[in-house]
């Protein structure tokens, strides 16, 4: 996948920049922007299966482990298929902001924001080839590990079941860190009927309270 062009208001709100940045910190991003889109070749891997919901969690098929959590039954309340899917901005992201930071510190900010964007657009486009393939009459919105009461380790879990290790090179720590750092696996819920839409994005995150980025950009993202 080639990177379309990317958001930069989205990165400078990462950086913790309220409103417009200023021209020192556009230039930053400006320049950020360029070299991720000239560097960087995003990956992605998908599978869809069916799930049953039971006491003990929701199974889906092929996958040992089940989802648990009131939050992610509640999100799939209605669904009889789900899509997970992994993307990736690979290892060349973190070589790129490992350089970055030679330059300096506010250079290898510029680049790790930039890059957090990237991978949100490379879900986005993921999710938009996947269901022009798919039949999907309605679905939700991406769901990941440690969203809500949703287990961080389900991690290992979902790169097992998509051989994401083997086709994508994505991998996870012993803490259920990704690595490469950016990287997102996403749990998307599908039904052949209208699905009443929950809460998302800070309304569902267990960090909400704490988030750097809500506070310092007065992030206002329900």
């Amino acid at each position: 996948m080639k990177l379309n062009p990317i958001s930069k208001s989205e990165a400078a709100r990462y950086m913790g920049v309220r409103g417009e940045p200023d021209a020192q910190v556009q230039e930053l991003i400006d320049r950020a922007e360029e070299t991720v889109r000239s560097s960087l070749a995003p990956k992605y891997v998908y599978r869809e299966a069916s799930l049953r919901f039971e006491e003990r969690g929701i199974y889906i098929d092929g996958m040992s482990a089940p989802l648990t959590g009131d939050a992610i039954r509640k999100h799939l309340s209605g669904c009889t298929r789900v899509v997970l899917l992994a993307a990736t901005l690979t290892s060349e992201a973190d070589k790129l902001i490992r350089r970055a930071g030679i330059s300096g510190v506010a250079e290898a900010l510029a680049a790790d924001c930039i890059c957090s964007a990237a991978i949100e657009q490379v879900c986005d486009r993921a999710e938009e080839e996947i269901f022009s393939q798919l039949q999907a009459p309605y679905r939700t919105w991406r769901f990941s590990p440690g969203y809500g009461d949703l287990p961080l380790d389900l991690q290992k879990e979902i790169l097992l079941y998509l051989n994401a290790a083997r086709r994508i090179g994505l991998t996870v720590t012993e803490n259920s860190l990704l690595i490469p750092s950016k990287s997102v696996t996403a749990i998307i819920g599908v039904s052949d009927s209208f699905l009443q839409k929950g809460a998302k994005g800070c309304a569902v995150c267990s960090m909400r309270e704490t988030c750097g980025i809500r506070k310092n950009s007065g992030c206002g993202k329900n």
